[in-house]
């Protein structure tokens, strides 16, 4: 197996992306102020809130080791966090995912768990390597009101697992920080595994195996280009058809569908009942982004209408300059109204957008 993927450089924000202020939204999507709608008719119901540009892991295709993060300072404090997603509710976000970098090393990440679920949101998710999943944890993750858990393994080999995480962490701690999920009481728990020519890609039934294991849905993501290097290489690139096909020669799939019209995840069954299920999440070859209902907060507070903008909005100095919170859901309309139609990976113009994933959350 070929272990070699392209070394990628810092992860470190971008200047000159972020821009003051976008340009306005009509009257008509302005009017009233109580809901997010994108210039192409798409209303936004769902928010990926980065509370950290840190991580514990340095993944070989996000994160070089040498990488510096920002101060504390320059990220949004837990109260910010929360003030913005009370805005951003108010405007008809229904779904909170809080992301990082790794969420689960934010020393205050209970609170924001808390504050955010408080905001009567229907669902409230996290996306963590699990490297930090333990039963203490998770307990305090669900009663501050925690729904459900998406966990990174894109490995189950730990000399493969440890190549590409550089970590101390091992496939086997993730599997049992599922376990544990499953104990404490989360009743939705989903895996997410990034699949990379001559890394993973013969993992790929292994993997689905653990969705018949534990009753979960486990999601394989085509690679994306989304690394510091800007060095992503298409021929990487294992598309959703080969993804199937992969599990399809061990466990017949039935298809289910997305959940929802603005689900990321196509959706498949065991054909024998088994419990589980499969997702593709395949952005490069099968794109979704015409249902797209989703915006980010950067943990350094720039509004991202789309995971490859190459324009983003720094709500920091409204946030830090005493603005009421009509100005600030005024600039949230605004920044939402410049969401752009799609990504354009396929595309002979499409450029890669300067953050990487790491820096803008997941």
């Amino acid at each position: 197996m070929n272990l070699s993927l392209p070394m990628f450089g810092s992860a470190g924000l971008p200047g000159g992306a972020s821009k003051g202020m976008p340009r306005a939204a009509p009257a008509s999507a302005r009017a009233g102020r109580h809901q997010l709608k994108d210039s192409h008719g798409r209303v936004i119901r769902e928010l990926r809130l980065s509370i950290t540009d840190r991580c514990n892991f340095r993944c070989v295709y996000c994160m070089e080791p040498d990488v510096r993060f920002l101060d504390a300072g320059a990220l949004l404090s837990v109260d910010e966090l929360v003030r913005v997603a009370r805005l951003c509710v108010a405007l008809g976000v229904r779904k909170v995912r809080i992301t990082g970098g790794e969420p689960t090393v934010h020393p205050r990440l209970v609170e924001i768990i808390r504050g955010v679920a408080g905001l009567g949101v229907a669902d409230v998710a996290l996306t963590t390597n699990g490297a930090l999943m333990d039963s203490k944890r998770l307990a305090a993750w669900l009663d501050a009101g925690l729904s459900r858990i998406t966990v990174s393994i894109d490995s189950l080999r730990p000399e493969v697992f440890a190549a590409v995480t550089r970590s101390r962490c091992s496939p086997d701690d993730v599997i049992a920080g599922v376990a544990a999920a499953k104990g404490a009481g989360f009743s939705v728990i989903k895996l997410n595994a990034v699949v990379v020519r001559g890394f993973n890609e013969g993992e790929v039934a292994d993997l689905a195996g653990l969705a018949r294991r534990f009753g979960v849905e486990v999601r394989f993501i085509e690679y994306m280009p989304l690394d510091s290097a800007r060095a992503w290489d298409p021929s990487k690139l294992v598309p959703a058809d080969e993804i199937l096909e992969r599990i399809g020669a061990m466990y017949r799939l039935v298809e289910v569908g997305r959940e929802g019209a603005s689900g990321t995840a196509l959706l498949y069954g065991f054909a024998d009942g088994a419990p589980g299920r499969i997702g593709v999440i395949a952005p490069v070859t099968r794109p979704f982004c015409g249902e797209c209902s989703r915006l980010r907060i950067t943990a350094d507070g720039k509004v991202r209408p789309c995971l490859f903008s190459r324009e983003e909005w720094d709500l920091m100095p409204l946030l830090r300059s005493g603005a009421g919170d009509d100005e600030v859901e005024e600039f949230l309309v605004d920044a939402t109204w410049t969401k752009q139609a799609g990504h354009g990976i396929s595309s002979a113009g499409f450029v890669q957008p300067d953050r990487p994933m790491s820096a803008i959350g997941g």
